[in-house]
């Protein structure tokens, strides 16, 4: 998949995908992928990527339920970032928001919560 091989990935082989609601341009969420997870992503139509902490790949939705439905990959004009606008099913937050995006930094300093719970986080990722 020749425009994987021209990404400009970091030191660790990954790059940034900004992810995006196709309908309201919503900015969902933020993760990394590698080469890899880029040619998954536009081989199965879904979101793949790499998580740093468990070290290992992931598809948005395998535990919850809450899949992402790939519409465009975009990349930016350095080629070092992605920008991957969706069909959100559910929740795009492991927290239970729509986006991770839900809390916003005021003038003075203080912050809110502006999204709302979509989901219990308690009832889809048991432990």
């Amino acid at each position: 998949m020749s425009f994987a091989d021209n990404l400009k990935y970091n030191s660790d082989g990954l790059i940034p995908a900004i992810i995006q609601d196709v309908d309201d341009n919503t900015v969902l969420m933020m993760a990394y992928m590698n080469k890899d997870a880029v040619i998954a992503t536009v081989e199965t139509g879904k979101t793949n990527f790499w998580s740093r902490s468990r070290q290992k790949y992931w598809i948005k939705g395998e535990s919850s339920g809450h899949i992402q439905e790939v519409k465009e990959i975009f990349y930016d004009c350095d080629a070092d970032t992605l920008l991957i606008k969706v069909k959100q099913h559910g929740g795009a937050c492991h927290v239970g928001y729509r986006s991770c995006f839900y809390t916003k930094v005021n003038k003075d300093g203080s912050t809110e919560t502006v999204g709302e719970k979509v989901f219990d986080p308690d009832q889809i990722y048991k432990k």
